[in-house]
């Protein structure tokens, strides 16, 4: 006997469903709030592997400026190789608190690492790096015939 070709399995999860029958209750709240924490999570990873950085060209430098709130300047560590630029960060934190009732020791640590392919014309003896509330910047100069000025071009027409 022929199988009927208006009926088709569709698979979710574990189970093989023939589509007709029952599917699983569907779970608004379920949903909403997966939909709401979403966000939250994906944020909270995606700023531990890279934190946020600008590239700003400067008439005489580049500047590398990093968003690393959290970091203290001995917890970074910048290195420049084989023409590039690795910013690296790690940090870990615990927090203990005992009082008449209970008792709290939390646990945290993060790390990131970026690296960046240096533009050509950098001087990379003269690489510098500051720390400020939260903010690394990197200022990258650039050698003196990396810095020819500007120069209007006239147009033609033939």
């Amino acid at each position: 006997m022929a199988e009927d070709p208006t009926r088709m399995p569709v698979k979710t999860e574990d189970k093989t469903v023939e589509s007709g029958s029952a599917l699983p209750a569907w779970r608004p709240l379920e949903t909403l709030r997966r939909e709401v924490d979403r966000p939250f999570w994906q944020r909270q990873l995606t700023w531990a592997a890279t934190p946020a950085v600008d590239i700003v060209e400067k008439d005489n430098a580049f500047e590398v400026v990093a968003d690393v709130p959290g970091f203290d300047e001995k917890n970074i560590e910048v290195k420049v190789a084989r023409g590039a630029l690795t910013i690296k960060g790690a940090r870990q934190e615990e927090q203990e608190e005992k009082k008449k009732g209970y008792y709290v020791n939390e646990r945290r640590s993060g790390s990131f690492e970026r690296t960046f392919r240096l533009p050509e014309g950098i001087d990379a003896g003269r690489i510098e790096a500051s720390f400020r509330k939260g903010v690394l910047t990197v200022t990258l100069p650039k050698k003196p015939e990396a810095q020819e000025p500007e120069r209007n071009i006239a147009v033609r027409t033939d």
